[in-house]
This record gives structure tokens, C-alpha cells and sequence, in this order.
């Protein structure tokens, strides 16, 4: 099941330009990965600050694959540094909700980054 994670972050005075350079960077890495669908970034309208990114995956095992990965660990790091607080991540399906989540390693990873 098809799966859109939401990423939601505050970034420091005077940094986001940059920032958004960065995730502009991050989405086309992940565009070559397996199961990526689709991503955009959504920027506050009455706060530029606050960005959410929001990408499509085939499943929660892809999405879990490419958030664990070294390729984008070393990329976090580098944004993590431009936020005045920590990323908050919220992972929904899409279409009809389920009884449970479809793998134990997918709950755990969703429950760590939440």
C-alpha cells in the first residue's frame, strides 16, 4: 500500500534559502530510489520558516530503506543544523486505512521517528 510521509521542519532565522536549496537536493537523490513516487515542498504561507516536505513511496518498507540509508543520514546531519528544533515526521497510508502496520521493523521506524 502506498504510503505519503510527511516531513515537517523549522529552520533558523536567515538560513532557509539554503535550506530549501538542501531539500530541493534531497528529493532529487531520492527520486532515483526504489519505490519513490513523487515529492513537493510546501513552505508556510504565513511563516517561511516552516517547511514541510511531502513525498510519496510504493511502501512503508521502501520509505523505511531510504530514510535509513547512509546516503541520507549524512544529508539529515547537514539540515539538522539549520533547525531551531527537531524534525517531526508523520507517515500516512493512502486510501483505506489498515488493521496494523505490514512489518514490525516498518512499526518500530515509525514509531522512532515520530
Amino acid at each position: 500500500m502506498a504510503i505519503k510521509v510527511f516531513i515537517k521542519r523549522h529552520i533558523k532565522e536567515g538560513r532557509v534559502e539554503k535550506a530549501v536549496a538542501m531539500l530541493e537536493e534531497f528529493r532529487n537523490m531520492a527520486k532515483k530510489e526504489l519505490g519513490y513516487i513523487s515529492g513537493e515542498t510546501l513552505i508556510n504561507h504565513y511563516d517561511f520558516r516552516s517547511i514541510t516536505v511531502v513525498s510519496a513511496w510504493r511502501t512503508i518498507e521502501d520509505w523505511v530503506r531510504w530514510q535509513s540509508s547512509d546516503k541520507r543520514a549524512g544529508n539529515e546531519a547537514k539540515i539538522e543544523e539549520m533547525l531551531e528544533i527537531p524534525t517531526k515526521y508523520e507517515i500516512y497510508d493512502i486510501g483505506r486505512p489498515k488493521e496494523k502496520p505490514t512489518s514490525d521493523s516498518a512499526v518500530r521506524h515509525a514509531d522512532e521517528v515520530s
